[in-house]
């Protein structure tokens, strides 16, 4: 047994004596190798484009946290059962997640151009090359926008909500991401007065139409809490999230 530990100890000695060996001879070869990756890696920090990323912190609009009008009425929606603000906030979260939402966002904005600066000739206000198939179009630009700029994270616990937005430039990141919380507050905000509008003109209808007392009650219910919910929202501005932080540019 001791010699059988002698003889593995031995050809482990000269098992690191031959590596070392050819580490030696090739060590010109290592070092340019890793001298060319350095030089590499320093050009493209001081060549590549800088993204800047602006973020906003969002918490979701209830009843305590609403302000204006909402905030003031927010003892009396209680009573009535109301829900004051946009709702459920995962249903926001993906309406702002949404390829809808990005793409009247750009749309809007015209900001496809913009995307693919590259392949666009300012000048001449038209897209590079001769084959349209290869342009870029909206559905690209959504795309990119959901996988390169636009990012939303929410923290369970609190319930916050970081909303980030990266672009090459720090003023227009900071912009965007408070375009794009003011544009969903208003969406939702819209959408729910158009939906309390309709059920109000509703239950109106049917009122008129009906002689059974209890029925008449039941609709003057329902009619009046359609009336609260139209009335907390065209007084809230900051309907589906209130800001908590404002983007600043970075």
């Amino acid at each position: 047994m001791p010699e059988q530990a002698f003889g593995t100890s031995a050809d482990d000695e000269i098992s690191l004596r031959d590596l070392w060996d050819i580490l030696w001879r090739g060590k010109w070869l290592i070092i340019a190798v890793t001298m060319v990756f350095a030089f590499g890696s320093v050009t493209y920090a001081l060549l590549a484009e800088e993204w800047y990323r602006a973020e906003v912190l969002l918490a979701p609009a209830d009843e305590k946290s609403t302000s204006g009008l909402g905030g003031q009425l927010g003892g009396l929606a209680a009573l009535a059962g109301v829900t004051v603000g946009g709702g459920d906030s995962a249903e926001a979260l993906a309406f702002l997640g949404s390829r809808g939402f990005a793409r009247d966002f750009i749309e809007d904005y015209d900001l496809v151009p913009m995307f693919y600066a590259d392949q666009w000739d300012a000048v001449a206000s038209q897209w590079l090359g001769a084959d349209r198939e290869e342009w870029p179009e909206i559905r690209d630009a959504v795309k990119f926008f959901h996988e390169n700029i636009l990012s939303i994270n929410q923290d369970r616990e609190s319930g916050l909500v970081t909303l980030a937005v990266e672009w090459l430039d720090p003023q227009v990141a900071a912009t965007w991401a408070e375009t794009l919380v003011r544009r969903l507050n208003t969406r939702l905000r819209e959408r729910a007065l158009r939906e309390a509008e309709t059920n109000v003109a509703y239950l109106q209808s049917e009122l008129a139409q009906t002689s059974v007392v209890t029925l008449q009650q039941s609709i003057g219910r329902l009619l009046e809490s359609e009336l609260q919910k139209l009335m907390l929202a065209r007084g809230n501005e900051e309907f589906a999230f209130r800001v908590i932080d404002e983007a600043v540019p970075p």
